[in-house]
């Protein structure tokens, strides 16, 4: 079942890199006692993803700040070094979290996953993207398969 607006996150463990090593991230630890924009995408390095998704949250950062943004993550069922090599290739600095879902556990308890096999991709996140305050979902906005539109950083930012 999907998570819907007003629901809380589900715990969960994540990865992210931090100097050079994979670090978990608990989930309620994170999301906790800020405002997040969290965008989650099928895969790094893919071409929506890397060419449109992640590079609109690294430009508009500071416009999501501006308006009461605390952090932005990026989540994606990929491995911790991946992630942040990706992070590292798209210059994302510390404006996004690179999270790695690589079991897929926290995409699963939020209902979003994406049968990518036929892709050779095994199973994926859905590209979406939500506002979180304080581990409660404000806003969420799922993609129809294909498309790109309602998760990117200029759709959140007129919705904020």
């Amino acid at each position: 079942m999907t998570i819907k607006v007003g629901e809380k996150l589900p715990s969960a463990t994540l990865l992210e890199m931090k100097n050079g090593s994979p670090t978990p991230i608990k989930s309620d630890d994170f999301f906790g006692g800020k405002k997040v924009a969290l965008f989650a995408l099928p895969g790094a390095f893919t071409p929506t993803c890397s060419a449109k998704h992640l590079p609109g949250f690294v430009q508009h950062a500071q416009e999501l700040k501006n308006k009461g943004i605390n952090e932005i993550a990026c989540i994606s069922v990929n491995d911790a070094f991946v992630m942040g090599a990706w992070g590292k290739d798209q210059g994302v600095g510390d404006n996004v979290h690179m999270l790695a879902d690589g079991n897929g556990e926290f995409t699963r308890k939020v209902g979003l996953t994406l049968d990518g096999s036929k892709f050779g991709m095994g199973e994926r996140s859905q590209r979406y993207a939500m506002v979180v305050d304080n581990g409660v979902v404000k806003q969420l906005y799922v993609e129809e398969p294909g498309a790109f539109e309602v998760s990117s950083a200029e759709h959140m930012l007129k919705h904020l």
